[in-house]
């Protein structure tokens, strides 16, 4: 099986970030994508993405069959609550692994969420979404998006076995269109895309991240 990188990982870390000035847009004022509002913040904060990385998503979904379309859940992160999401599943692992060290916490809590100093969503570079039909409903992906490795069984992963052939041929389908527009999948959740961050430089093999953390 193919190794698995992890946020937490000190290569992702090694990457240098030289920022590139880009401004952080509304996904919703652009109005080219369905926003769902499972994530909604009274700022509005969560469909902000980087202008470059909103490009790339409108791209992905022109390519997409007729009937279907991106459902944008979830994009720009303050760190604050970066760091809230982190700690608070890393609570959760050492509850239910009381002998394991604060490094294997780290380690176990980055398959799920970002450390704040790596995460691609402060920087506006990452977005959480999926695919749904021209009514809005959304298409067997195996999982319910944000569910963790423990609540999934480990068939949040991306190319996991555990799923069925409808969900695994809408995964393709999702992984076809956003690799095309030149993202890249976290793959320990299926629906965790990303560009010009750390994770994006190290997969894509660009020796900089365009990308570092901002405030709305």
């Amino acid at each position: 099986m193919t190794r698995i990188v992890l946020m937490s990982a000190p290569e992702v870390a090694a990457i240098p970030v030289h920022e590139c000035g880009e401004p952080l847009v509304s996904a919703e004022a652009d109005g080219a994508l369905q926003i769902d509002s499972r994530r909604r913040d009274d700022a509005g904060a969560f469909a902000h993405l980087r202008e470059g990385v909103l490009a790339r998503l409108v791209r992905a979904q022109e390519s997409l069959p007729d009937g279907l379309r991106l459902l944008f859940v979830e994009g720009y992160r303050p760190l604050s609550l970066q760091r809230a999401y982190f700690d608070g599943y890393a609570r959760e692992l050492r509850e239910i692994n009381p002998g394991w060290s604060p490094a294997e916490v780290h380690t176990a809590a980055s398959r799920y969420v970002s450390p704040p100093e790596i995460a691609p969503h402060s920087a506006g570079a990452a977005v959480d979404l999926t695919l749904v039909t021209a009514d809005g409903d959304e298409l067997d992906m195996g999982t319910q998006l944000n569910d963790s490795p423990e609540e999934s069984d480990g068939a949040c992963y991306t190319s996991a076995e555990n799923i069925g052939a409808e969900a695994r041929a809408n995964r393709a389908l999702l992984v076809t269109s956003l690799t095309a527009a030149g993202m890249v999948n976290y793959p320990t959740e299926w629906w965790h895309w990303s560009y010009g961050d750390r994770y994006w430089a190290l997969v894509a093999g660009s020796g900089n991240a365009v990308y570092g953390p901002r405030e709305l």
